[in-house]
């Protein structure tokens, strides 16, 4: 903990959506959180929305650079002394509607690398504070995806890596048993926010039809991130599932 006595969180992509939402829950909770993101504005904005005695502090950081993540943790680390949680939220859809014999290898390339190598990144910086520190553990929240199930058409890079993030979570589990350190990932379905936009103006489904889709406030998954993230580490949430209800994904659409 914190000179302050507050349980320490670093939230990845924290500059907007599902990010900010869940920084700000922890920041209502008491946590003291490291909010990182590649633009610094939206990050002060985030810590900002926190309020008046809440301790949030930015750090710009891109998740795919291995030197920015390193300099993430070590700032972390200096200021706090300890981290006790990562929500590996920072992730892009790549190019929207795009075929799979289109896709150039620079916009595959870029989703791997934030989706993939930069929760990787980010969860190896995790783990080496989490172990290193006295007392030894903490805990590693991974943003899935509805997608780490099944795909929506033409969205192949993102899917792929949500199916490699479910990967990512299981072997943070394993190897993370001998040192206190659980992990578990949340995967969420169509929460409101910039980059579900068109879920409301008509998305396309797999039966080549255009339909607007149900969304749910980002708030309801910050809820659930929270109350994963302050179980003790003797109990784990290991995969949860938190989407609009009426959301396409149960049954035939």
């Amino acid at each position: 903990m914190s000179a302050r006595g507050n349980k320490i969180a670093v939230v990845t992509g924290a500059g907007s959506g599902i990010g900010r939402s869940v920084a700000l829950a922890l920041a209502g909770a008491g946590w003291s959180v490291a909010v990182a993101g590649r633009r610094t504005g939206p990050l002060e904005e985030t810590a900002a929305a926190a309020g008046e005695g809440a301790d949030v502090l930015p750090v710009r950081a891109d998740v795919s650079d291995p030197g920015d993540v390193t300099a993430l943790f070590e700032t972390v680390r200096t200021r706090y002394g300890r981290l006790d949680l990562l929500f590996n939220n920072a992730g892009t859809f790549g190019p929207a509607g795009v075929p799979l014999e289109d896709i150039a290898y620079e916009d595959w390339r870029q989703v791997v690398d934030v989706n993939l190598t930069g929760s990787f990144l980010c969860a190896q910086g995790a783990f080496r504070v989490m172990k290193e520190q006295d007392p030894q553990g903490g805990r590693i929240i991974n943003n899935g995806s509805i997608s780490a199930h099944v795909p929506r058409p033409h969205s192949i890079a993102y899917t792929a890596t949500k199916h490699a993030m479910t990967g990512l979570t299981k072997s943070l589990s394993l190897d993370g048993r001998p040192y206190r350190i659980a992990c578990g990932q949340i995967d969420i379905g169509n929460a409101a926010t910039d980059m579900t936009a068109r879920m409301q103006t008509g998305i396309l489904q797999a039966n080549g039809q255009l339909a607007v889709e149900p969304v749910m406030d980002a708030a309801d998954v910050a809820r659930t991130v929270l109350h994963m993230a302050e179980l003790p580490l003797e109990a784990n949430v290991q995969f949860a599932t938190v989407m609009a209800t009426a959301m396409p994904y149960i049954g035939r659409g």
